[in-house]
C-alpha cells in the first residue's frame, strides 16, 4: 500500500484517484453482442455461453428438480446462516415500506401518492472467484416485501452447467421466480430484450465485471432501468490513534480480497497506526486463501495521513466510499458528519463482513464516488410512486385563475381551454 502523508488539498483529488483500467474497444464488443441477443435470442446466449463459460447448454432455465437437488447439497450450517440473514434482511428491509401522504393543497384540491412495486424485475449474480449467493438475499428479498410478480436471476453456470447449490438455495428461500443460467454481457442483454426463454423485465439489478457494468449502462440507455451505475468495490476506514491496527487490517484486506480492481483506504490521524497497521496487513494476508488477489488490490490501495480529524471527514467526504468503517473516539458524532457513503459501519466492533452479510443493512452499495448522488439499493429501489389528484368544484374555482394564467403564458392555450370550459 501507498502512504501519503499530509497532502494538500489542492492534491487530493490525486491522491483519491480509483484505479483505472484500459477498456479499450470495451463498448464497442459489449454493443456487438447486446444487438446479437437482441436479435437471435436463446440461440446467441448460448453460443456466448460457450464462447466465455465454457459450457453448452440445451436449456438454461434451471429445473424445479435441480433447484432441489442443489438444496441437499448445502451444508446445514450454511443453510442456518442463510436463514439468519435472510431474517434480518426482512427485517430491515420491511421496515421502510413508506408512508405516503394525502394532503389537501388547498380546499377542494387533494393530492396523494401511491407506492406500486416494479412487476418485473431481473437480479444479476456473478459466478467469477466466488459464489455471491448473499447478494441473492440482498436483491431478492427486497423485491419479494416489495411485491414484485416476477423476480428474474441469471448467473453464469460453471463447465458443468450449473449454478452453485448455495445461489440456488438462497434463491429458492427469497423468492426467486426463475433462474437462467446464464452470465456476462449475455444475461444482462437477455433480460432487458426478453428471449425465448427469458423474459424481459423492467429494471435489472447487481454487481458484475466491467463487461457486465458496460452492458447495464448501454440497455439503460433505452430498454431497461438499472439499479444504479457501479465499478469495482471499495472500503476505506476512518481512524484515530485509538483504533485497533490489527482490526483496521482485517478491514482492508477484506476487501482487497474481492478482486484485483478494488480499492481499499484508509484515512487517519496517526502516523503510528498507519505503520502499525502495515505492519498487521503484512502478517494477515500470508494467512489469506486469496492473498493473490488481495496483493494486487493493495498496490493502488492507499493510506493517507492528516493533520486532524476535521480534514479526515473532508477528505472522507470527497472520496465518498461506498464502505465507511469509522474506528475513533467519538465515532457516532464523526459519523454523523459524512455526507457522502453508500454504507456506514460504527465503531471498533463493526467490520465491513456485517452489512456484506447478516446485519440486514443492504451491501448494494454506489461505487467510484457515486455515493455523493446515489442511494445503495433499498426497497424503495423495487418500486415506483403514482401520484393523484382529485379537484371538487371549489377546488377548480380556488386554482383554475392561476391555472389559465400560467398555461396562458406558456403559450399553451389547449391547456388553458382545459380549465377554462370546465369553469363555465
Amino acid at each position: 500500500m501507498q502512504t501519503i502523508k499530509y497532502p494538500q488539498k489542492n492534491d487530493w483529488t490525486k491522491f483519491l484517484t480509483r484505479p483505472v483500467f484500459d477498456n479499450g474497444a470495451l463498448f464497442e464488443t459489449v454493443q456487438t453482442v447486446l444487438t446479437d441477443i437482441k436479435t437471435r435470442g436463446d440461440e446467441a446466449v448460448k453460443e456466448y455461453e460457450l464462447k466465455f463459460d465454457k459450457v453448452a447448454l440445451s436449456n438454461l432455465q434451471v429445473s424445479e428438480e435441480e433447484i432441489i437437488a442443489a438444496g441437499k447439497l448445502v451444508p446445514e450450517e450454511l443453510k442456518s446462516a442463510i436463514l439468519l440473514a435472510k431474517s434480518n434482511i426482512e427485517k430491515f428491509h420491511a421496515a421502510q415500506k413508506p408512508e405516503l401522504p394525502k394532503v389537501e393543497t388547498m380546499p377542494g384540491v387533494t393530492c396523494r401518492q401511491k407506492a406500486v412495486a416494479i412487476d418485473k424485475v431481473g437480479l444479476y449474480i456473478p459466478g467469477g472467484t466466488a459464489p455471491l449467493f448473499s447478494t441473492v438475499l440482498m436483491l431478492a428479498l427486497p423485491a419479494q416485501i416489495a411485491g414484485c410478480r416476477e423476480i428474474i436471476l441469471c448467473s453464469p453456470p460453471n463447465r458443468e452447467g450449473k449454478i452453485h447449490p448455495a445461489v440456488l438455495y438462497a434463491a429458492q428461500v427469497s423468492g426467486v421466480t426463475k433462474i437462467y443460467k446464464t452470465g456476462g454481457i449475455q444475461a444482462i442483454g437477455a433480460m432487458a430484450y426478453g428471449t425465448e426463454s427469458v423474459p424481459k423485465v423492467y429494471k435489472i439489478f447487481g454487481p458484475g465485471n466491467q463487461y457486465v457494468t458496460a452492458a447495464k449502462q448501454l440497455v439503460s440507455l433505452r430498454d431497461v432501468a438499472i439499479d444504479m451505475p457501479a465499478g469495482p468495490s471499495e472500503v476505506e476506514v476512518l481512524a484515530d490513534e485509538t483504533a485497533n491496527p490489527a482490526f483496521v487490517a482485517a478491514d482492508l484486506l477484506s476487501q482487497a480480497e474481492h478482486g484485483v480492481d478494488s480499492q481499499a483506504v484508509l484515512i487517519t490521524t496517526s502516523e503510528v497506526l498507519a505503520q502499525k497497521t502495515v505492519e498487521q496487513v503484512a502478517i494477515q494476508i500470508e494467512q489469506l486463501p486469496r492473498a493473490g488477489l488481495a496483493k494486487k488490490a493493495l498496490e493502488h490501495s492507499k493510506i493517507i495521513i492528516v493533520k486532524d480529524m476535521d480534514e479526515a471527514i473532508a477528505m472522507t467526504n470527497e472520496y465518498a466510499p461506498e464502505h465507511l468503517i469509522v474506528s475513533t473516539r467519538n465515532y457516532r458524532d464523526i459519523a454523523e458528519k459524512i455526507t457522502n457513503a453508500g454504507s456506514i459501519f460504527l465503531g471498533y466492533l463493526t467490520p465491513e463482513s456485517a452489512g456484506d452479510y447478516a446485519s440486514g443493512t443492504n451491501h448494494t452499495l454506489p461505487t467510484n464516488g457515486y455515493a455523493k448522488a446515489y442511494s445503495g439499493v433499498n426497497l424503495d429501489s423495487f418500486m415506483k410512486k403514482i401520484t393523484f389528484q382529485e379537484l371538487t368544484k371549489e377546488g377548480l374555482e380556488n386554482i383554475g385563475n392561476a391555472i389559465e394564467i400560467m398555461a396562458e403564458n406558456e403559450l399553451l392555450m389547449a391547456h388553458k381551454n382545459a380549465v377554462r370550459l370546465r369553469r363555465v
